[in-house]
């Protein structure tokens, strides 16, 4: 059996999603496909997402995907020094809602579908293949072979995307830029607030963070994320570690484990070839700093969505064409990946020794309001070595 459609879409996550969603709005035919049988299962993140993300996306909040509301910020230094931010003064990504996102992503694809896409639960793509101006995927629908006749491809297919590679785009991530995430689900954490999401820095888990972000009474996500080629341990025993330590945890039960990798290397230097794009954790854009995809992925999915629904009104599916993507989501989100990128490697630089002064010089401050970037230009201020790699940022 062969389906023809103007659009396959590879990946039923928040990007894949919107992509569907724009790209049927623009009049195209839009089929979307997931290799799970139930789209939003497993989670793969801590399920963070900015509020005005979410606004400029146009996406209204629904009670129904929102687990609980964070307006303050913990950062915990590796002696326990910690710093409180106010959501109010101080704008970061990746806070402001913790989603239930095995309801969200379901929620978006829903969308998606309301706004005129097909969708093909339990279909995993296996082979593609580009011919005379059109893509063939060779996939496997509920036990049997199906091919997919489409004019573009959008791969959302995750970290180390197989449709890039498929399509000869360069989708392999360094291992130096790939954390390895594992995550409980727990209940019973004694938190000191539940309406702030809190991060823990330095050798708790080497070349990333630990995270706590709350989900409502005594429910979190408890989770971390390492490079393994910089500690001898994995993500899941830095994860035992961290939840027998932490006050918050010691008497907390796990009721979910998730695991997954996080490319945090910055976005790949091409993600679009003839008549394929690739969107979110596929393209690598998640922010360098925080490992958060949700809101740049769905960003890019808008984009790639609406250019991929004019490139089938004009007929014309070359590299060229749907470049325009690739060029409108770097006009917004490339110079400040940037800076991210430049910011990881600074933090891990630092010894738990140099998080602790930091955080001391830092604790206490009256912050005004500001964003990411300049809380950096105020680190500048405090740590010789951060003069040295980041002043060039600012």
């Amino acid at each position: 059996m062969i389906i023809e459609t103007d659009v396959l879409v590879i990946g039923a996550g928040p990007a894949g999603s919107t992509a569907a969603k724009h790209a049927a709005i623009g009049g195209a035919e839009v089929l979307l496909v997931d290799k799970k049988s139930e789209i939003g299962t497993p989670k793969r993140c801590a399920e963070g997402v900015s509020k005005n993300g979410l606004k400029k996306l146009g996406i209204k909040p629904k009670n129904r995907w929102i687990a609980a509301e964070m307006d303050r910020v913990r950062l915990v230094s590796p002696s326990g020094i910690d710093v409180w931010l106010d959501q109010e003064n101080v704008r970061l990504p990746e806070t402001g809602y913790n989603l239930e996102r095995k309801v969200f992503d379901k929620h978006m694809a829903m969308d998606a579908a309301r706004a005129g896409s097909q969708i093909m639960v339990k279909t995993l793509a296996k082979e593609l293949t580009l011919k005379d101006h059109h893509v063939l995927v060779k996939a496997e629908s509920m036990g049997n072979t199906t091919k997919i006749k489409s004019k573009i491809v959008i791969g959302a297919d995750g970290p180390e995307s197989r449709v890039g590679r498929w399509a000869g785009l360069k989708s392999t991530t360094k291992p130096k830029n790939m954390e390895s995430g594992a995550q409980f689900e727990m209940v019973g954490v004694e938190l000191e607030d539940i309406r702030a999401t809190e991060f823990y820095f330095g050798s708790v888990a080497p070349g990333g963070y630990a995270w706590i972000f709350p989900k409502g009474d005594d429910i979190a996500n408890v989770g971390l994320g390492v490079i393994n080629t910089i500690t001898p341990k994995n993500a899941y025993q830095h994860l035992l570690d961290f939840v027998r330590e932490c006050k918050a945890t010691q008497n907390a039960v796990a009721v979910e484990f998730n695991v997954g990798g996080v490319p945090v290397g910055g976005p790949l230097n091409k993600f679009v070839t003839d008549n394929v794009m690739l969107v979110g954790d596929a393209a690598g854009q998640l922010n360098p700093l925080t490992g958060g995809g949700i809101i740049s992925g769905m960003q890019a999915g808008l984009i790639a969505g609406e250019v991929a629904a004019n490139a089938i009104t004009e007929g014309n599916y070359s590299r060229e064409n749907l470049k325009k993507y690739e060029t409108l989501w770097l006009e917004e989100n490339e110079l400040t990946f940037q800076k991210y990128l430049k910011a990881k490697e600074y933090l891990q630089s630092l010894s738990d020794e140099e998080l602790d002064s930091i955080a001391r010089a830092f604790k206490g401050s009256d912050f005004e309001r500001i964003g990411p970037m300049e809380l950096l230009k105020k680190l500048v201020k405090v740590s010789p070595k951060a003069m040295v790699k980041l002043g060039k940022l600012f």
